[in-house]
């Protein structure tokens, strides 16, 4: 009999659409448990340290909490049918530029429709979030739990710049995103051509769990981008779809030398709309590990025990036009790690031929800059590694 493995999980979670999408292509074997699950209350919170979505149980018993370390473990074990890391320089390290832009670069419009959208969205959220309650409370209860949730939630979104004052700019810097990504699957099924990489999965979350769900974003992608939500629909089919579109793809990725002007504008919209914000938000953090200069390997820094789960604090940048504050989290600069580590393996000539393409699309910067000590996984939480080299 094969072994399943558990997904716990929610329906209208991020990063738990990131791990389903995968399991289900790689034809993983699984049950999905919502988070309200006795056993993940009772056991599975406790083991993990905090509440916290997506963990998967191995048939073993084990734990593997947080979608990125989930996805490279199943990578690890042998379930992709095609590695969702490419194989050639370029692709790959344009595959993890977009795990990271999926994973935090688009939280504002995600966070953004979902919860300033109460008119259309709300019924709809209630009944979602009752993955979140334990089993067999009232119906008063359970709605209850919403307004927690959404309480918590609403704080988030400020917290990501998401304001009154932004609200118009979030919006039209969403669509312009979603203009990009439309034209750009004309040709090709996935991101990187014929099948989906680390990057699909990354901008899967958002895309999908918020954006392609709840009725108000749902309604815009639908109307406005259907090659975009017909891409969200395709990343969680288990089977193949064959399309007469994309014959041209051919089940390959994109030719390093002949990435396509679709794909290198997606890339200066990144660089337009995401690199000032992690830039200030590196800054933020050296600035932070400048005053602590005598942090243990393996700590937070700070007197809590829960790693650099909490917010390191809030970093300002200029945005659209704006000066905003948006909150600095460890597990950014965790994917950020992903591209430069991707970069820094590569040979002499094939670094030469990425930074050339970031230094086209404006992403040269994102190459090289650094916090001053490495973030690391450790017991399912971020923190601190060895002090990391300057580049010479």
């Amino acid at each position: 009999m094969t072994k399943s493995y558990k997904l716990y999980g929610m329906a209208a979670s991020l990063y738990t659409a990131k791990v389903r999408a995968y399991m289900r292509q790689n034809h993983v074997p699984f049950t999905e448990h919502k988070a309200g699950d006795p056993h993940f209350l009772n056991h599975i919170k406790a083991q993990i340290g905090r509440w916290i979505i997506p963990v998967i149980e191995t048939p073993e018993g084990d734990l593997i909490q947080d979608g990125t370390d989930i996805l490279d473990y199943f990578e690890n074990e042998g379930y992709s049918q095609k590695s969702i890391f490419p194989q050639t320089p370029v692709m790959r390290v344009i595959a993890h530029l977009f795990e990271l832009f999926g994973g935090v670069g688009l939280l504002r419009p995600a966070m953004h429709y979902r919860w300033n959208f109460d008119e259309t969205n709300l019924a709809f959220l209630k009944y979602s979030f009752r993955d979140t309650a334990p089993n067999g409370l009232p119906p008063e209860e359970t709605e209850g739990v919403l307004e927690m949730a959404s309480g918590r939630m609403r704080m988030a979104t400020v917290a990501l710049g998401v304001t009154p004052e932004t609200q118009d700019l979030v919006e039209s810097a969403y669509k312009e995103f979603l203009d990009l990504l439309n034209d750009h699957l004309r040709e090709r099924p996935f991101l990187l051509g014929g099948y989906a990489t680390i990057g699909d999965f990354a901008m899967l979350g958002p895309l999908y769990a918020h954006l392609a769900r709840d009725p108000a974003p749902l309604h815009l992608m639908q109307t406005t981008a259907p090659r975009v939500h017909r891409w969200t629909e395709r990343m969680n089919a288990p089977e193949v779809c064959f399309d007469e579109e994309f014959a041209k793809a051919g089940g390959e990725l994109i030719d390093d030398h002949a990435v396509p002007d679709t794909l290198k504008a997606l890339m200066k919209y990144i660089s337009e709309e995401y690199l000032p914000e992690i830039e200030a938000h590196v800054a933020f953090a050296n600035s932070w590990l400048s005053e602590r200069p005598n942090i243990e390997p393996g700590t937070s820094g700070t007197e809590k025990q829960n790693g650099l789960s909490r917010p390191l604090g809030m970093a300002s940048f200029e945005w659209r036009g704006k000066t905003i504050s948006t909150v600095a989290l460890a597990h950014r600069f965790v994917l950020l790690q992903r591209i430069q580590d991707s970069y820094t393996n590569l040979h002499a000539a094939q670094q030469k031929e990425v930074r050339d393409l970031f230094a086209e699309t404006g992403l040269e910067p994102i190459l090289d800059l650094k916090t001053s000590r490495r973030v690391e996984r450790m017991a399912h939480l971020e923190v601190w590694g060895e002090r990391q080299q300057e580049k010479a």
